[in-house]
């Protein structure tokens, strides 16, 4: 190994993802618990997960497909707004939040919420903050592309000073506006992913279309993702690694109509390592892709450690299995550092 840089996180988490299901999840699942020792996995499948049943037998299928790593999933419903009481009482030691998606906004999304207002929501929002189950929120209105985060955040104000006791998570944050948000009220809290820490929309549509790295929240302005960066940076303590890793088949990505959604999940590690090592940052990469998230989360797990060597890695062109296939962000192209142990 002769004078090589290593660097070792612990226990990293993934606080947002999405693992699909049938043979994608197959693919994907392994791609993250060989290296992350838990992720918070989103609910948005066909049709989305809103029972009791559906989410341990989701979670199963999760475990089956991860059974050769030491990996925990922490599985999520998708909101209602008539979750009673007893129901979210019964289920709530099985799920580590529930997600609210706006409707139509991403995804699979078509159920979610028609209405944002306060009282509209109160029933289930309440009976979650006597319980103490997160809320994960897709922070976005309808309104234009650019804009529609940066509208959201009024909402998030509501729902912050409505309930006090509820622990909110801006998912998948864009903006500037949101970082100065984390700031101002106790009770919310964000994840962030990889790829809006490193592009712009510059990236994605400035010149030829890149369609693997088009996503949903679309990424925004080089003054927003400085506000992300700097925070990440720092390892502010209300934020949170979540890769939102979206895997799509090629063939819809790279097409008309392309798919919303960035896979990093087998580089992300390696790529945050390279990002936190370019600005002397290396000593908050833990905070920010663990403690924090235990903290957040109220999170025990088992040690796993993932030791990282300064050594050119060449991220494949393509994942495959079966007649699944996904391409990762930057397919084809060399990173400079490459995971050497998990212990």
């Amino acid at each position: 190994m002769g004078n090589e840089m290593v660097f070792e996180l612990n226990e990293p988490l993934d606080m947002h993802l999405h693992l699909r299901d049938a043979d994608m999840l197959k693919l994907v699942g392994p791609l993250t618990s060989k290296t992350f020792s838990g992720a918070l996995i989103m609910p948005n499948l066909v049709p989305p997960v809103t029972t009791k049943e559906a989410l341990l037998a989701y979670k199963e299928r999760i475990k089956e497909a991860c059974k050769d790593d030491n990996f925990e999933p922490f599985v999520t419903l998708f909101f209602k707004n008539d979750y009673s009481y007893e129901f979210l009482e019964d289920i709530k030691n099985d799920i580590i939040g529930i997600k609210l998606y706006p409707a139509g906004i991403t995804t699979n999304s078509e159920t979610g919420v028609s209405s944002m207002n306060v009282e509209n929501l109160r029933p289930t929002l309440e009976s979650m903050s006597k319980l103490g189950i997160p809320l994960c929120i897709h922070g976005e209105t309808n309104g234009f592309v650019m804009d529609r985060e940066k509208e959201f955040m009024p909402i998030y104000e509501s729902l912050a000073v409505a309930f006090p006791d509820l622990k909110i998570i801006m998912e998948h944050i864009t903006t500037k506006e949101a970082i100065e948000l984390l700031d101002k009220y106790d009770n919310l809290y964000a994840t962030v992913t990889l790829h809006h820490l490193l592009i712009t929309l510059d990236d994605v549509a400035g010149g030829m279309l890149a369609p693997h790295l088009f996503c949903k929240p679309i990424a925004k302005r080089p003054e927003d993702r400085t506000a992300l960066l700097n925070a990440a940076l720092k390892a502010h303590p209300k934020l949170m690694f979540g890769s939102d890793s979206a895997p799509h088949p090629k063939h819809k990505k790279e097409c008309c109509g392309c798919a919303a959604g960035v896979f990093t999940s087998p580089i992300a590690l390696q790529v945050l390592v390279e990002l936190f090592e370019k600005h002397n940052c290396l000593d908050k990469l833990n905070a920010f892709v663990s403690t924090n998230a235990k903290k957040i989360y109220d999170l025990n797990l088992t040690n796993k450690t993932i030791k990282l060597i300064k050594k050119d890695f060449v991220v494949p062109a393509i994942y495959e299995y079966k007649n699944e296939n996904v391409v990762p962000m930057y397919a084809g192209e060399t990173i400079s550092w490459s995971i050497e142990s998990i212990n």
